[in-house]
């Protein structure tokens, strides 16, 4: 049981959070702190928290569990607001989607407090932004990636994986290093393509004629383009490498379908689509079994 748990950024991806630990009865108290007073407020309204802090001091004070949900680069301003207010017995996670950089930011901010630092990263999400789009069942059969650091100790580790696992995540364990190149693969580069695409179109002289025919396969494949235009940017810089590394191969794979297509070699592209579909549905059909498993042990 939680007593006071401390949230800085108190939209969908934090607001969600405290939901799902209120629903769960795990938590007495939720107090949320953040750069915007009207977001708050929004966020007291709709029952996500049950105080505003007045101060980082007076948020930090006291609480069992901190949990940092704001775009990553400002992760290190935080943390060092934190720092001086941080006691002993209170864990600090984070949930960016980035974490080498959040790593070395808290190495950065909280000196010899670090141990007291579990990055943690939830594999879920939504495109809406803010309080509004909170919900309380956001992280259910969802993975959440732990990062733990040499200087965490067992328990303040398990401290945050049960928060998540009270939310109804299931805990993931991966370096920092192996967390940034695998979604710099699967998350990332999707939604900088995304976002490319949206913007081509957009800027096309008949860009209105486009969107007017757009249908289902464009508006799925360009939802994620709908997402914070600032946590994405920080998301790219912050893992450049590992994005550019994917970047480049998916370029390479683009000038190969280029090819193919140039030489109307309708057996080489069909093959690529074979696999791709194949791959898929093979991808899908592990979800879904994933997703039955957890309604079977739910029931």
């Amino acid at each position: 049981m939680l007593k006071k748990v401390a949230i800085f950024g108190v939209g969908l991806i934090g607001g969600s959070f405290a939901l799902a630990l209120t629903r769960a009865g795990r938590v007495d108290h939720i107090v949320g702190f953040g750069r915007t007073p009207g977001v708050l407020v929004r966020a007291q309204a709709l029952g996500i928290i049950d105080t505003i802090a007045a101060s980082v001091e007076d948020a930090v004070r006291d609480a069992d569990l901190v949990l940092i949900a704001a775009p990553v680069a400002q992760t290190e301003a935080i943390l060092r607001s934190i720092q001086p207010y941080l006691q002993a017995g209170t864990v600090v996670t984070d949930a960016g989607s980035t974490k080498a950089d959040v790593v070395a930011a808290a190495r950065a901010a909280l000196g010899d407090k670090i141990g007291q630092f579990v990055p943690g990263h939830p594999i879920a999400g939504r495109e809406q932004n803010g309080p509004e789009a909170a919900i309380v069942d956001l992280y259910v059969g969802k993975k959440v990636v732990l990062t733990a650091l040499p200087e965490n100790s067992a328990a303040d580790i398990e401290r945050v994986a049960q928060a998540w696992q009270a939310c109804g995540a299931m805990i993931h364990r991966l370096s920092a290093a192996d967390h940034d190149r695998i979604f710099a693969a699967v998350s990332h580069l999707p939604h900088l393509l995304s976002y490319a695409l949206v913007d081509d179109i957009a800027r096309k002289p008949h860009a209105e004629l486009l969107f007017q025919y757009a249908a289902s396969g464009f508006r799925d494949f360009t939802r994620i383009a709908g997402s914070s235009p600032e946590m994405w940017r920080d998301i790219s810089l912050a893992n450049q490498p590992a994005l550019l590394t994917e970047l480049d191969s998916y370029l390479d794979q683009l000038h190969g379908l280029r090819a193919l297509l140039a030489e109307r070699d309708g057996a080489g592209l069909e093959a690529i689509y074979t696999n791709a579909q194949q791959a898929r549905h093979n991808w899908i059909s592990a979800i879904e079994a994933a997703e039955l498993q957890v309604k079977r042990g739910g029931d």
